[in-house]
């Protein structure tokens, strides 16, 4: 059962928490995932995002589609770089619901997977392997139409290129649908690289 407003003020005091750090998705921006999506077939938005210390604002257009437990998303966008040398961001996902809420435990899970790359006319092309787990709750709030998700995102990401290496990062967000038509998100955590991101999109 969806719980009732609680949850709204659980999702809100999870915004609160000082966001220190974040690391990359598919693309290198801080733009986590909750463990379902909010659309019935697909939708379409935009992320603006500040991956911190070392990399510029980031705009990025997106499409999500989806199945059954599983959806799907490419993204495209440009961040600002040194000098005024743009890097053009570009990736994809994959996730798929697994765990579902019971008395044993008390939210919902999906593994993410996704790929992507940064690419700049002056630095090396750096490439990503984000793996993780998704886990959270939708909320309602009693009366309205606006639904809450806060959730938790840990991934593991290998990074190629640019000097390999591999990351971890824990994904703070929340999804806030207002309609049924419209949702919001933002998102922060803690990780190797700092930042935080917020997402429109038109849901269908």
């Amino acid at each position: 059962m969806r719980r009732s407003l609680s949850g709204g003020i659980v999702a809100l005091a999870l915004l609160a928490l000082p966001v220190v750090s974040a690391v990359a998705q598919e693309t290198g921006t801080p733009v986590f995932k909750a463990p379902y999506r909010s659309f019935d077939q697909h939708e379409f938005g935009a992320s603006l995002s500040d991956p911190g210390e070392g990399a510029g604002i980031a705009l990025e257009g997106f499409y999500r589609f989806g199945k059954d437990k599983n959806d799907f998303s490419v993204r495209a966008g440009v961040a600002d770089g040194d000098a005024d040398n743009n890097t053009f961001l570009i990736g994809g996902d994959f996730r798929t619901q697994v765990v579902s809420y019971s008395e044993k435990f008390p939210l919902d899970g999906s593994l993410t997977l996704g790929f992507g790359g940064i690419f700049g006319t002056d630095q090396e092309d750096v490439f990503l392997l984000p793996v993780g787990i998704s886990l959270g709750r939708r909320f309602d709030i009693e009366g309205s139409t606006t639904t809450f998700v806060p959730y938790v995102h840990p991934n593991l990401v290998p990074v190629f290129g640019g000097g390999d290496d591999l990351q971890f990062t824990l994904g703070l967000g929340v999804d806030v649908r207002f309609s049924e038509q419209w949702a919001v998100r933002a998102s922060g955590g803690l990780g190797d690289i700092e930042g935080v991101g917020l997402s429109v999109s038109y849901l269908r």
